[in-house]
């Protein structure tokens, strides 16, 4: 998240704020993240919503609207993402502010009227996507990710069940009080979404991606940043559709027993042919040939993908070949669907995030017409075949259809 310290540092250079402030994310719900209520100096960091004129809308990372006016005297500045100080920053003028731009805005506001900004200071969403398109490519050639195996405190390390060119390894991810610890959000795999989080919240069976400097064997890794979360697996029959709450009730055979699903705008739902989802299973149970399959395109190796937890506490054995990436080519190619168009009966297999209470789950992605592949593994997800194809479920894509760049709205495969 170079962008959040960039402003961050830049913020202390400009207002003279003690050096411990540089690394410390704005906290939400305090001066820093909200609007001040009595002509008190105001200091907010997120996204440009709207602009018009010289009113500015600002959405915070805590999700609330900032409204400003630029003045004739607003001091306005362009920093690059990861900048420390203001030394190489450039004048901004308004008309060069886009919707999208990452900005740290300061001034004063009186009680429910605008912020009036005295000092604004701008990302362009343009260098943020370059920044993450990099990033990516990092994360691509020194990361590792995978289902968690052990955790040792006292050490500061971690094993991991990960596949490395399609070869099942174990790598020991050992972590430094230098180490960048994130936790994937509830809800969300979205890396701007991740929060900080101790070394004490990783558990076994979670997932986990990390990158840094690799061993001569490749069988550990120096951890310059980790994020990690906890997902589970639903696999059942639809007994309940709510649109207006955009919600569903799915009789989980997994967890044998009903779970109610929380569809957000970042859940990714496919549909699934009868006949694609009829290959799959003979995939699965290993015909040979079976399920071969031609259309879309492979989706791009994630930087740190979600994968699925397969509730299991370890990395499944093989599995018939390609069963994962076959399936994630093919939901890479799927039609979008929504809430509307599931019905009762319908068979789904869904990732997920724990909800706030029990039988309750909040959608990562989902697809419906699942039928014939659940009837070979009538579990969901016992068979080490099921677990493979759990995980090609989980690595497919990018999430809720966010493009890779810019505006807080980032693809899953693009760390920033």
């Amino acid at each position: 998240m170079r962008w959040r310290r960039g402003l961050i540092c830049a913020l202390a250079v400009l207002f003279g704020l003690a050096t411990v402030w540089l690394a410390v994310p704005i906290p939400s719900g305090s001066l820093w993240a909200a609007q001040a209520t009595s002509g008190v100096v105001v200091r907010s960091i997120g996204t440009v919503q709207t602009i018009q004129g010289k009113a500015i809308t600002l959405r915070t990372d805590s999700g609330t609207e900032v409204h400003a006016l630029i003045q004739g005297s607003t001091r306005m500045l362009r920093i690059q993402p990861g900048q420390k100080n203001l030394s190489g920053a450039t004048p901004l003028q308004l008309q060069d502010l886009q919707v999208g731009d990452r900005i740290l805005i300061m001034g004063t506001a009186e009680a429910g009227q605008p912020l009036l900004a005295s000092s604004l200071i701008a990302i362009k969403r343009t260098d943020l996507a370059r920044e993450q398109q990099t990033e990516q490519m990092e994360w691509e050639k020194n990361g590792v990710g995978g289902l968690v195996q052990t955790v040792d405190p006292a050490a500061g390390t971690v094993t991991v069940k990960a596949r490395v060119e399609g070869i099942p390894k174990t790598i020991t991810i050992h972590t430094s009080p230098t180490t960048s610890l994130l936790r994937y959000a509830p809800g969300s795999v979205r890396f701007e979404d991740a929060k900080p989080g101790p070394f004490a919240e990783i558990k076994p069976g979670d997932q986990l991606r990390a990158r840094g400097t690799f061993s001569a064997d490749g069988t550990s890794l120096n951890a310059a940043q980790v994020v990690s979360g906890s997902f589970r697996n639903i696999a059942g029959a639809v007994v309940a559709v709510d649109t207006g709450a955009n919600q569903i009730t799915v009789m989980d055979r997994i967890a044998k027993g009903p779970v109610t699903v929380k569809i957000t705008p970042d859940s990714q739902l496919r549909q699934l042919p009868q006949a694609t989802a009829q290959k799959i299973a003979l995939d699965l149970r290993g015909v040979p040939g079976a399920g071969q399959h031609t259309g879309g395109q492979a989706s791009q190796p994630a930087g740190r993908p979600m994968v699925a937890n397969n509730g299991a506490g370890s990395s499944p054995p093989s599995a018939p070949p390609k069963v994962q990436q076959r399936f994630s080519e093919i939901l890479s190619s799927l039609p979008a669907i929504t809430v509307s168009d599931l019905s009762k009966g319908d068979v789904v297999m869904i990732v997920a995030t724990e909800g706030a209470t029990s039988g309750s789950a909040t959608a990562i992605k989902l697809i419906s017409g699942a039928s014939p592949i659940l009837t070979t593994s009538p579990g969901g997800s016992q068979s080490s075949a099921m677990q493979s194809l759990w995980s090609g479920f989980g690595a497919s894509g990018g999430e809720g259809g966010a493009g890779a760049s810019g505006g807080g709205e980032q693809s899953a495969s693009s760390p920033q």
